[in-house]
């Protein structure tokens, strides 16, 4: 949980300074700007490859490595004296979340029982979202007080506790043979039904969030003061939002899903609709918050149930595509600027977060599709795929008799001789 607070604060923390960066490294705002898409951009892109190329490399060791890349990137950024090398520093740190969000998953909701993984999950969102609501405004204030790389070392400062935590006290295992390795439910047609709508619900959603200020000033008409005390009260809404849906994933997890992106569509269209009225700014702003959080919280546990291979794999490639749909709606806002108003970008917004839920939607409609004879089942716990003791005992006592009845040792023998299971398995195929 500190360690995807820290993450988190490190990805927004420029958003806040980035007049003080701007001011301080002798660059224009737009330059500066590239620090938070860049470092987008590239989470999107490297999520997928690295994950794969460290899918046989112990978890405590890739985590502790994700960790130390944190720490010393943040410190290479807090000691830099041109935004070259700050930039580089955050490509660096960006590498290291890329990674961070596929590992941390499968490794944190392991360590317990598959009945509350709903709930460690949320654990971690939360944490994700505190960075929001008090680790980005506490580094802005801090770095407006102090100086902007005096937030950037305490981000460094709380990598380097959880470094010690990781590498002290994770137990070192196989990738492939920890508890949730593998998804409880492989389907992959639900797989890609959430990959879409996960990331139709992020290009939505970051088509109008993007512009959010400049649609509480000019459609809603909130002074620059009120603006900044209603970014807090979304961050507020975004963390009740995944608190209360963290308590709900493990018993109804694709009702949770599917509400939280519908809840995001009723606020942005809501906002577009009467968003003049600051009043009604207000509620429809509470549940675009209240869901925002929800919406990839609820996707990332559905990759631990319904992924068709490594649950690694499957949450690397939600977190790319989610982070692809947040650079592709934060264009899209602008290109709709650029041609209409900013009530226009959320108009957008919510009609792509309105086709994520019939995705959803849809999907349910459809018939199970069936599981192939070939397919293995999973164990309860995620585990590795493996035959129950009564399916592999079956089979070889078919095969047994298969070679019994063509003249061959009697099936006991085979059995006793070959190490193929005995007893009531065997006995009911013999009959």
């Amino acid at each position: 949980m500190l360690a995807a607070f820290s993450f988190n604060t490190a990805e927004n923390l420029p958003i806040g300074l980035l007049e003080l960066l701007s001011d301080r490294l002798r660059v224009p705002v737009p330059t500066v700007g590239l620090l938070v898409t860049g470092y987008g951009l590239t989470v999107a892109v490297a999520s997928l490859p690295l994950a794969h190329a460290t899918r046989a490399v112990p978890r405590r060791h890739v985590l502790t490595g994700l960790l130390a890349a944190l720490v010393v990137s943040s410190t290479v950024a807090a000691l830099a004296a041109s935004y070259g090398v700050l930039l580089v520093a955050r490509l660096l740190t960006a590498l290291a979340q890329a990674l961070f969000w596929a590992v941390t998953g499968p490794v944190a909701v392991g360590l317990f029982a598959p009945a509350v993984r709903g709930r460690v999950v949320g654990a971690i969102s939360v944490a994700g979202s505190l960075a929001l609501v008090f680790g980005v405004p506490a580094g802005t204030w801090l770095g407006w007080r102090h100086g902007w790389p005096a937030p950037v070392a305490v981000l460094a400062a709380l990598g380097c506790v959880s470094l010690l935590t990781v590498a002290a006290l994770l137990p070192t295992s196989r990738p492939d043979r920890e508890p949730a390795a593998y998804g409880t439910s492989p389907d992959a047609r639900r797989f890609g039904t959430v990959l879409l709508a996960g990331t139709l619900s992020a290009t939505g959603a970051f088509a109008g969030y993007t512009y959010l200020a400049a649609f509480l000033g000019e459609v809603s008409g909130y002074p620059p003061g009120a603006v900044s005390v209603l970014f807090l009260a979304f961050g507020a809404a975004c963390l009740a939002g995944v608190s209360i849906t963290g308590l709900l994933l493990d018993r109804i997890p694709q009702a949770a899903l599917t509400t939280a992106v519908g809840t995001q569509a009723v606020g942005m269209l809501g906002l577009y609709a009467v968003g003049s009225d600051p009043v009604a700014a207000v509620a429809f702003l509470a549940l675009m918050g209240g869901a925002l959080g929800p919406v990839f919280m609820a996707t990332q546990h559905a990759m631990l149930h319904c992924a068709p291979g490594r649950t690694d794999l499957a949450l690397a490639a939600n977190s790319g595509l989610y982070n692809a749909g947040i650079a592709g709606g934060a264009a899209l806002g602008g290109l709709v600027l650029s041609s209409a108003d900013v009530r226009a970008a959320f108009l957008v917004g919510g009609l792509l977060t309105t086709g994520a839920c019939a995705v959803l939607l849809g999907s349910r409609l459809l018939p199970t599709a069936p599981r192939s004879a070939g397919q293995p089942r999973r164990r309860a716990d995620g585990g590795l795929p493996l035959r129950s003791a009564e399916e592999s005992g079956g089979a070889a006592a078919r095969g047994a008799a298969d070679r019994y009845a063509a003249g061959g040792v009697p099936p006991a023998a085979i059995g006793r001789a070959g190490g193929c299971a005995e007893g009531p398995a065997a006995d009911r195929v013999l009959s």
